[in-house]
């Protein structure tokens, strides 16, 4: 029961952190340039975002990644992006499941989500890389999931003083996953990115769905830092692969690998940079909490608006009128990020 009750103040303690983060890493997109078209053959109300992920048609190739659950307060977070969610059209992941794993009255933080947007919507569960594969059925049961994410975070987990430090059998265990479960498993990193090594081992063991959750967003380094003044880790809050890079990197090793692009994505730009580097989907997170927690559902439900329709500008000022256009187009990359890859 206490091991619950520090879970539960730690989600609180990790909304509260992020909300008084002030380091800024680059997700290098700013070094992706894309040509403006400037006659385009498109009337605007006929362009379409929609798309198909997980076995099912969303408006928009945008969904709401992790972030939260366990508690009461999570519940509120989690109902409101549900709604959200379900008004735009677009996936949802909840965060993750791990309290409910031991905690009956955490259910409902959780199970709102499935409620709210309903039996079409695209609700994905969340465990740790490490679950077992009961737990996993359980957890995706538990909101009738369309697929399960299994994160990945080291980073985290070493600087968390209560965290864990053993990693071993990971990638078996993924493999043990993927191999006993009929709907998708993606891979999630949370905020550090996968490097394309990483991403052919985990492609080798059968999977076929990887959110790159690049360096440029949430920085657990530092929530996690901020939580606890033993040691100082602010020396290495720069740490991890941006973004764009780890994008990239993992779209080269197979067509058919389905990439999600988050970390840092906060603007229609993102999205569309993601989606034109090979991207299927692209998650928010950060942003849209931060929209919700400092100006309640309105604000994020405005912020939302803002960003689907300015999407749809972008994709205009492209000359795509659908997504398997505007994922054809070319791009080329400038400054740090081309020497990265070079």
């Amino acid at each position: 029961m206490k091991e619950d009750v520090l879970r539960k103040d730690r989600k609180k303690e990790h909304i509260e952190y992020y909300l008084k983060s002030t380091f800024e890493s680059d997700t290098l997109f700013k070094d992706i340039f894309i040509e403006h078209n400037s006659l385009p053959d498109l009337n605007f109300n006929e362009i379409s975002g929609k798309t198909d992920f997980l076995g099912k048609t969303i408006e928009y190739p945008i969904m709401i990644n992790a972030m939260t659950g366990g508690t009461e307060f999570s519940r509120e977070i989690n109902r409101d992006l549900s709604k959200i969610a379900k008004k735009y059209g677009i996936p949802m992941a909840v965060g993750s499941q791990t309290i409910a794993l031991r905690d009956r009255e955490s259910y409902n933080s959780f199970k709102i989500v499935r409620e709210t947007v309903g039996e079409k919507g695209v609700v994905i569960a969340n465990l740790s890389g490490q679950a077992s594969l009961e737990d996993v059925k359980f957890s995706m049961d538990l909101i009738e999931a369309d697929a399960i994410q299994l994160h990945l975070n080291p980073a985290q987990e070493l600087v968390m003083k209560e965290g864990d430090r053993d990693f071993k059998g990971i990638l078996r265990n993924i493999e043990k996953i993927v191999s006993n479960i009929e709907k998708p498993v993606v891979v999630k990193e949370v905020g550090f990115g996968i490097s394309k090594e990483v991403a052919q081992r985990l492609y080798d063991v059968g999977i076929r769905h990887i959110d790159v959750s690049g360096k440029g967003g949430t920085n657990f380094i530092e929530i996690e830092d901020r939580r606890d003044d033993e040691i100082d880790f602010s020396d290495i809050y720069s740490w991890g692969i941006p973004t764009a890079l780890s994008l990239i990197q993992c779209r080269s090793i197979s067509e058919d690998l389905i990439l999600i692009s988050s970390g840092g994505i906060r603007t229609s730009l993102d999205i569309l940079k993601s989606l034109v580097l090979g991207a299927s989907v692209v998650g928010i997170s950060g942003r849209i909490l931060r929209e919700l927690i400092e100006g309640g559902y309105e604000r994020a439900n405005k912020y939302m608006e803002g960003l689907t329709y300015k999407f749809k500008v972008l994709m205009l000022l492209t000359g795509s009128k659908n997504i398997e256009e505007l994922k054809k187009l070319p791009y080329k990359v400038k400054g740090e990020l081309k020497d990265l890859l070079e």
